[in-house]
C-alpha cells in the first residue's frame, strides 16, 4: 500500500473478484485519481474458479494457470486506472450450478466465518484510512455468493473500523464518512443504451435482456448519486479488455460505440447507504458533503447523517 497521506481525499472500493474494479465504477475511479484522489482497490478472492469468457482465451494452458493470470491481469488493471490494491487473500467461491444447487466448497470466501473475513478488511481500512468507501447491494449486485458475502463484509468491517472496541489489534480506530452501493447496470441505463443503438440504425446487443427484464421502479428509485465521468469511458475499457480471460473484445459491450456509451448514459451511478456527514441528495460527487471534512476520523463519536 501507499502512504497515507493526510491532506488527500481517499476512496477504497471493496469488491470481490478480480475485473471487478473495471466493470464497476471505473470511470469514475479513473476520474477521481485525476482529480489527486488517493483511490484503493480491495480484492476478496483471487478468482480462481471464474469461467474464461472470453472464448479466444478458453485455452488448456490458461486454465490451468488462472490463478497466476488473473493476477496478471489485475495488476494491469491497477496501472492503467492509477490505483493501489490489496488481495484479502481469500478463495473464490466460484459460480453454484444445479437444481438444487450444490453446496459451496470448502474453506471459500462465502463459505467462512463472517468474522474471519471482516478482520483483513477493518486492518485494511484502519491503514489507508478512506474517508469513502464503495461495495455492492444486500443482493451483491447480482446473486453471486462471493458479492453477496462482499457485501456483508465490507458493511461489518465499516462500522467495525470506526469503534476502538472492535479489533482493537488493528491499531486505531477509523471510521469512514460515507458507504455507497455500485448500481452499475440497471434497467434504465440498459434501456437508453438499447434505444440510442436503435436511433444510430445499430443493432442493440441489450434486445433480449430487455425483453425478459422486469421493471423494478424500487430498485430504480435507490440510486442517489450519478458521478459525471464519461471522459474517463476510454481508461475503463482499457481496465476491462486488461482481463483478457474475463472480457470478450468482440463482445456485447464492445459492440456499443464508446460515443453511444458517452451520450447516452455518462454517469456511473451508486445509492448512499450511510452517511455520517450531512447530505443533499441526490449528489454528483461520492465526496459530497467530505470535503469540508477532509480529515475527519471519527473513532469515538459518530455524527449524524443519511443512514
Amino acid at each position: 500500500m501507499r502512504p497515507v497521506v493526510a491532506e488527500q481525499l481517499r476512496l477504497m472500493h471493496v469488491h470481490a473478484h478480480p475485473d471487478d474494479e473495471s466493470s464497476k465504477g471505473a470511470a469514475s475511479t479513473a476520474m477521481y485519481v485525476a482529480a489527486g484522489v488517493d483511490v484503493h482497490v480491495v480484492t476478496c478472492t483471487g478468482g480462481e474458479r471464474g469461467s474464461i469468457l472470453n472464448p479466444n482465451m478458453d485455452r488448456p494452458d490458461i486454465l490451468a494457470n488462472i490463478a497466476e493470470i488473473r493476477r496478471q491481469e489485475m495488476e494491469q488493471a491497477r496501472h492503467i486506472l492509477g490505483v493501489s490494491q490489496d488481495w484479502l487473500g481469500f478463495v473464490d467461491s466460484g459460480w453454484p450450478e444445479g437444481d438444487p444447487r450444490p453446496p459451496l466448497p470448502d474453506g471459500c470466501f462465502a463459505g467462512i466465518d463472517l468474522d474471519e473475513a471482516t478482520r483483513p478488511l477493518v486492518r485494511l481500512m484502519r491503514s489507508f484510512r478512506p474517508h469513502v468507501v464503495t461495495t455492492y447491494d444486500e443482493n451483491g449486485g447480482y446473486p453471486h455468493p462471493d458479492h453477496v458475502r462482499c457485501h456483508q463484509v465490507s458493511v461489518a468491517a465499516f462500522e467495525a473500523a470506526g469503534d476502538p472496541d472492535h479489533y482493537p489489534e488493528y491499531g486505531p480506530a477509523w471510521q469512514p464518512l460515507k458507504l455507497y452501493y455500485h448500481h452499475s447496470f440497471h434497467r434504465e441505463r440498459t434501456q437508453a443504451l438499447h434505444e440510442a443503438m436503435l436511433a444510430r440504425g445499430f443493432e442493440s446487443p441489450y434486445a433480449e435482456r430487455l425483453a425478459e427484464w422486469t421493471a423494478d421502479p424500487e430498485h430504480a428509485a435507490r440510486i442517489t448519486t450519478r458521478v459525471p465521468c464519461a471522459a474517463y469511458f476510454p481508461v475503463r475499457d482499457r481496465a476491462l479488455l486488461a482481463h483478457a480471460t474475463q472480457i470478450d473484445p468482440d463482445g456485447p459491450w464492445f459492440s456499443v460505440p464508446l460515443d453511444v456509451h458517452q451520450a447516452a448514459w455518462p454517469t456511473e451511478d451508486y445509492e448512499l447507504a450511510t452517511s455520517y456527514v450531512d447530505v443533499v441528495l441526490p449528489e454528483s460527487d461520492l465526496f459530497a458533503g467530505v470535503r469540508g471534512h477532509r480529515d475527519l476520523g471519527m473513532p469515538l463519536q459518530r455524527a449524524g447523517g443519511r443512514t
